[in-house]
């Protein structure tokens, strides 16, 4: 069963409880819906499809991609004759990376087989974009850090930010940018939000924004420190192997235990966003730290 809350009149977040926490939303109008991403897993996606349309009787005419990562997107083709609305590079991305994962995926794992990929029917590049649901008003904008086409939704009267993966117990910035994280960051601390959705994880309530907040912001500066100390190295991933996600304050419990994985990418791409190359290693560093990683896959 997906994790249902109700955080406002008519807003709703749905939480998987089979990968990673993944979270997607939904707020309800009197005639029609809008889901805010989908789940990683079919069964999850329509299981939030079912409760819309059917215990709430709503349909669903617009679903919002916040970015392109497949477990925020691939389950569009769930919602038959809805218009989907994204960033403008999250359709040229789910295009051109997004479906070639998807049939990569579909000969390893029989449980994407009823999937296709859906793309964007309205995108947006700049500015930002409104939609009416009933008595809510819906703002789309700009939140990248996490990636370059990630999304935010506000529902304005509630206060309440669909942070997408720009909020998450740990910022993941291996398809993003360092310093467009931490703008968002910061964006979202001015907000005066009464809860943030996390792309990952439970619901940042009010008294716990400012905490969260800080808490990000530090672990990026942790990690940055980290990276430039090991620049200064012959073999700068000898030092960035041994730095902990606890050492730049965080639990490794985070995400449904995948933390210390995600914290280790974060070394190696944020070294390779300030460096323009992957970290050396001493030759005789057998293990393989630089594993290809499919964004399709990143959280």
């Amino acid at each position: 069963m997906v994790q249902r809350e109700r955080i406002a009149e008519n807003v709703y977040s749905f939480q998987s409880e089979l990968y990673a926490q993944v979270t997607c939303g939904a707020v309800v109008g009197p005639n029609w819906a809008v889901v805010i991403d989908t789940l990683a897993v079919p069964e999850e996606t329509l299981e939030v499809r079912d409760f819309i349309e059917q215990e709430l009787n709503i349909p669903v005419r617009y679903v919002i991609n916040t970015h392109y990562h497949a477990d925020h997107t691939w389950g569009n083709c769930f919602f038959q004759g809805a218009t989907i609305i994204a960033h403008k590079l999250c359709r040229e991305f789910l295009e051109s990376k997004g479906m070639p994962a998807l049939k990569v995926a579909q000969e390893q794992h029989s449980v994407y087989q009823s999937i296709r990929i859906v793309l964007p029917h309205i995108t947006f590049e700049e500015g930002k974009m409104t939609l009416r649901v009933g008595k809510k008003t819906l703002t789309i904008f700009g939140l990248p850090g996490h990636s370059k086409d990630n999304l935010g939704v506000l529902v304005e009267e509630d206060k309440v930010l669909f942070a997408s993966d720009a909020g998450m117990a740990l910022p993941y910035i291996v398809d993003g940018d360092f310093d467009d994280m931490v703008n968002s960051l910061k964006m979202m601390a001015k907000m005066g939000l009464e809860n943030i959705i996390q792309g990952h994880g439970d619901i940042v309530l009010r008294g716990e924004i400012d905490n969260f907040i800080k808490e990000n912001l530090a672990y990026l500066s942790a990690i940055k420190k980290a990276v430039r100390k090991a620049a200064t190295r012959k073999y700068p991933m000898d030092l960035l192997q041994t730095i902990s996600v606890e050492e730049c304050g965080k639990s490794r419990v985070l995400i449904g235990g995948l933390a210390e994985e995600l914290h280790r990418k974060n070394l190696i791409g944020l070294y390779k966003q300030l460096y323009g190359k992957l970290p050396e290693r001493s030759p005789q560093d057998e293990y393989d730290y630089y594993e290809e990683d499919t964004e399709e896959d990143e959280e």
